[in-house]
């Protein structure tokens, strides 16, 4: 809708390039956005302009403002990982898929707020302070939550994102960009998306290029979409997926960009239920919700069975052990002597690169570098490492068992609850959040599935619930075509935001989704 005002000279690009803007610094309590790039946005929008008024726009996204997530690469502007690390640091050149958006004409409006090193499933662990939901501020949770003294209420009973894509979540959500990047190693773009009431979308390992997306778990890591619709996130998907030079994990085919149909017989699909997602900790409201998604698509004629992926719970554990596994391997490179903080302590080479990790990486980063190098010490290696890459092919055959079957599309919630106040989530250490967070998110990582988690409802506390539509390999057109199709069933509320409200002039009230194509 944007991209056809834009077209018809309704807004211009910098209008609503200034608009975003305003929005970023009345939402600046949020704490969404680590770094915004306003001078070379406002430059970029003016570019855009240009195009337009000589009839040649780039294509959907010229003029459209994005953001994306501090751990992508962004020629001259910083990228920190959210990390001590690398505060401070420029990358030389810009990520794949950044540079893909941008040449695309999108507006690339700043870098979005996360985890350290994406190690976490909160958006509370990095340098720069924890991101609060926008969903927090809502007139919806805001008559749900029972007040006590107005002022004291706010302050501690804001809700998380989720993590630990959670400030490019919350940057969708609260209107400050139309759609943003995120990367997805366990579940990192799908829970967030579905605590703070957004589509994301995590494609198949290899659809989209990694180059330049600092790594987390080289196997399992991809760059995910978050937007407003699912019809947005195949339009950001059509500019940035396809193979890539420089990244040799990536499709040789070509990636033909397509435009979502409109379902209307869902009578010829099977649509899997996994008996194992209904795990220790599924909240009461979110199991009863997954039931009425079923029931809706069996009313509307498809086919609903019940499946089974067994192997699915031994797959935190091995999530664990590979995951950690990889992290010590790349987090190797941070050593004080390239890029990044250098430690003033120069009595040894050692001590140096020593008192660099320790003053550059939090307890989290450093804790998971420990259990990767236990995971991977010569006497270990076979009973753990191995082991665990032996349990993740069994995952993998599951869900291929599962497709082979005749199955379409596999439907499970993305998370165990909605978003939980950010003094209740610190009660607990990381490592057990992220066990608990990504229970029902990382096996499609595992098996390098596409996944989009899509909003479904709002909680009895006013709060966003999403499910998660899980597809086969290279079908993303056939999962966001199921999951549009469900996306238009539930109609899921806006969100309403007294902050958006003040500043708008009609942007970005065309539609609840307020979408761009």
């Amino acid at each position: 809708q944007v991209s056809v005002a834009l077209k018809e000279g309704q807004v211009t690009p910098t209008q609503l390039c200034q608009r975003c803007l305003a929005l970023i610094r009345s939402t600046k309590f949020l704490n969404a956005y680590i770094t915004v790039a306003e001078e070379t946005a406002l430059k970029q929008a003016e570019e855009s302009e240009k195009r337009y008024r000589r009839g040649q726009p780039l294509g959907v996204l010229d003029g459209i403002p994005v953001s994306v997530k501090d751990n992508f690469n962004t020629a001259g502007i910083e990228t920190t990982c959210a990390s001590n690390m690398l505060k401070g640091y420029i990358s030389p050149y810009n990520a794949t898929v950044v540079q893909k958006l941008l040449d695309q004409g999108a507006v690339l409006l700043g870098k979005t707020n996360l985890d350290e090193f994406a190690m976490g499933s909160g958006s509370t662990d990095g340098v720069f302070g924890p991101v609060r939901n926008p969903w927090s501020y809502s007139r919806q949770y805001k008559e749900k939550s029972v007040s006590k003294s107005h002022s004291e209420d706010e302050e501690s009973n804001w809700v998380i994102t989720g993590g630990s894509s959670g400030g490019s979540a919350a940057a969708v959500s609260s209107f400050t960009c139309f759609a943003a990047l995120g990367s997805d190693t366990g579940g990192s773009t799908r829970n967030p998306a579905a605590h703070c009431g957004v589509v994301g979308l995590k494609p198949t390992y290899g659809l989209i290029s990694r180059h330049g997306l600092i790594p987390l778990v080289n196997s399992m890591d991809v760059p995910g979409i978050l937007t407003r619709c699912v019809d947005d996130a195949a339009v950001v998907l059509g500019s940035i997926a396809g193979h890539d030079p420089k990244d040799s994990t990536t499709i040789q085919d070509n990636f033909m960009p397509f435009e979502l149909p409109d379902l209307t017989d869902v009578s010829k699909l099977s649509i899997g239920i996994p008996k194992e997602y209904h795990a220790p900790g599924l909240s009461s409201e979110i199991l009863a919700l997954w039931s009425k998604a079923a029931d809706l698509f069996k009313d509307a004629g498809a086919k609903v069975i019940e499946v089974s992926l067994p192997h699915t719970r031994y797959s935190i554990v091995c999530y664990h052990v590979l995951c950690t596994a990889e992290v010590a391997s790349n987090m190797a490179r941070f050593d004080g002597l390239e890029y990044g903080h250098r430690s003033d302590m120069n009595e040894s080479t050692e001590s140096m690169y020593a008192a660099t990790r320790r003053e550059g990486f939090n307890d989290v980063v450093r804790g998971r570098i420990l259990s990767g190098n236990y995971f991977l010490l010569k006497q270990n290696y076979e009973n753990y490492f191995i082991k665990a890459q032996k349990v993740r092919r069994l995952i993998a055959n599951d869900f291929v068992k599962v497709f082979r079957s005749g199955v379409d599309i596999l439907l499970t919630p993305t998370t165990l609850s909605d978003a939980v106040p950010y003094m209740e989530f610190i009660k607990e250490d990381n490592r057990t959040r992220s066990t608990q967070d990504d229970i029902l998110t990382q096996a499609a990582n595992m098996a390098g599935l596409p996944a989009v988690s899509v909003p479904t409802a709002l909680s009895e506390k006013g709060l966003p619930v999403g499910l998660q539509f899980i597809g086969r390999s290279f079908q993303e057109k056939q999962l966001l075509t199921i999951a549009k199709w469900f996306e238009k069933q539930v109609k899921f509320p806006m969100i309403q935001l007294e902050e958006v409200k003040r500043l708008d002039h009609g942007v970005f009230q065309h539609q609840k989704s307020a979408s761009f194509s």
